[in-house]
């Protein structure tokens, strides 16, 4: 306990600042503000910086801790100053934004370099910074719910087990002369025109002939009507019109020209259940083991369309009268993470990955209003979840990543891994603690249960590509030598 109380009392003093905070609001979600530091507490700061240095830096012809004061301001001014600084920016900061009930959703945007503390008066600095909007939490108890709900059949089990089949086939060339039909697949070069410039081209693109061939920014109607009969040699031209949220701006609403080459023409081959089938769905032992574990994944993305359903209507309520201006550099920055929470929340619940492919590319097209209504969504769940003193475990964390891991065939080191990696932790925990809220808003809510419609699982009419037409694809990063490390370990420990 001693050892403790020494600790606190070595600790720097918490200096209550003299502060004037001026704050311009520009919008719901931006300020711009200017703060001014008093003389006293600059002062402070600096006399801080040079006793530390002072009992801790030994300085030629003086005893540890025995250099006069002012040598020591001499001697390491810059260094003094720079540090006097830098508490006062991370302190002076906190206290304005406590002071004045802010909370950033983005860094203070200032330059640094820039700010100078002055030899002598107020320290004055001026920055920009995105904010959560303020507002009343709007009730959210009692509210009426509709929810999904099925008790599934054994065709409903066999219709599924028929999809997961096709989606493991194998393809088979056509002879040359059989035209292609729907439900079979093309290998083609595409390519994509502008204004008579070649905008973008693969070689080798395997598809789908479905109905609709959605791409990450536009979408091909009638896909099935234009290459239902075409033969290996023929080439099929259509134009596309790109979204208005295509990453590059001067595209978008553009029409564009769709070129496919058709190079082969394939039917696919659905492989038979048996025990090599069974092996690779998972290692089952008999085809009722393999039915049962269809079944709980299906039960288990009724879940997740209860909730996602619950949600949409909540979110309906909740958000109705917030009309906050939200500025596009943040919905832009938000895009991606929108994506990836989606993501994680179809992977943890079992869906295939052509059904993410598809919500992913709809959600691309329509990236800025689904994720200007995600950002309202959040801003409300964030401030019901700090009301509610509902946080995010540890446990969370481990459940979501093995619920993640289960379905991608990961490991959850790996899943875990991958998530740090792309800095997407803070998505994860979002993800937690919004379920958390919107579970909390269904205990409180009053449901009537309507049928639960298997039409998006079974849906065959759209095939999606994993590409954007008007933007280059990002490259490709080379496995390090730590990554490769670290997948020969998991592949030991799955074969242990």
């Amino acid at each position: 306990m001693a050892n403790e109380n020494e600790n606190l009392e070595n600790e720097p003093e918490v200096r209550k600042l003299t502060l004037e905070v001026d704050v311009q609001e520009r919008s719901s979600c931006e300020r711009h503000v200017k703060v001014t530091v008093s003389e006293d507490d600059v002062n402070y700061y600096v006399d801080r910086e040079v006793n530390e240095i002072q009992e801790n830096q030994s300085i030629p012809g003086f005893r540890a801790g025995k250099a006069p004061r002012k040598v020591v301001a001499k001697r390491y001014r810059k260094e003094i100053r720079e540090r006097a600084k830098n508490a006062l920016l991370i302190d002076s900061l906190q206290q304005a934004n406590d002071d004045q009930n802010m909370t950033p959703i983005s860094e203070p945007d200032f330059k640094y370099d820039a700010i100078v503390l002055p030899e002598s008066g107020a320290f004055i600095y001026e920055y920009d910074v995105e904010v959560r909007p303020t507002f009343d939490i709007p009730n959210w108890k009692g509210l009426k719910l509709e929810r999904p709900t099925r008790d599934f059949t054994p065709e409903d089990v066999d219709a599924a087990i028929k999809r997961i089949q096709a989606s493991y086939g194998s393809l088979e060339p056509k002879g040359d002369d059989e035209p292609a039909e729907l439900g079979d697949y093309i290998h083609t070069k595409l390519s994509f025109e502008v204004d008579g410039g070649v905008l973008r081209q693969a070689e080798n693109e395997t598809i789908r002939i479905r109905p609709t061939l959605s791409f990450h920014d536009c979408a091909i109607k009638d896909f099935d009507k234009l290459m239902v009969g075409v033969k290996a040699g023929d080439v099929r031209k259509t134009t596309v019109t790109l979204s208005d949220d295509a990453a590059d701006e001067s595209l978008r609403g553009k029409e564009i020209d769709a070129i496919f080459e058709i190079m082969e023409v394939d039917r696919a081959i659905i492989p038979e259940i048996n025990e090599e089938f069974l092996a690779r769905m998972g290692g089952f032992a008999t085809l009722g083991d393999f039915r049962d574990a269809v079944q709980e994944t299906m039960q288990r993305q009724m879940e997740h369309e209860q909730q996602q359903t619950a949600r949409r209507q909540i979110s309906a309520v909740l958000t109705k009268d917030a009309n906050w201006e939200l500025p596009h550099t943040l919905l832009r920055r938000q895009q991606y993470r929108e994506l990836s929470r989606q993501i994680y929340e179809l992977q943890r619940s079992g869906f295939s990955d052509d059904i993410i492919k598809k919500h992913m590319n709809y959600l691309r097209q329509n990236s800025m209003q689904a994720t200007a209504q995600a950002l309202k969504e959040h801003f409300i769940f964030e401030a019901i979840a700090e009301s509610e003193n509902i946080e995010a475990t540890d446990t969370d964390y481990e459940f979501e990543i093995m619920l993640i891991a289960s379905q991608t065939g990961e490991t959850p080191r790996r899943v875990r891994s991958r998530i740090e990696k792309s800095g997407n932790m803070d998505v994860l925990r979002n993800q937690i603690i919004e379920r958390k809220v919107v579970n909390m808003i269904m205990d409180e809510a009053e449901f009537t249960d309507v049928p639960y419609e298997m039409d998006a699982l079974a849906d065959e009419s759209e095939e999606a590509v994993d590409r954007a037409v008007g933007a280059k694809e990002e490259d490709i990063p080379e496995v390090t030598e730590e990554e490769a490390k670290e997948a020969a370990r998991e592949a030991a420990e799955k074969n242990a």
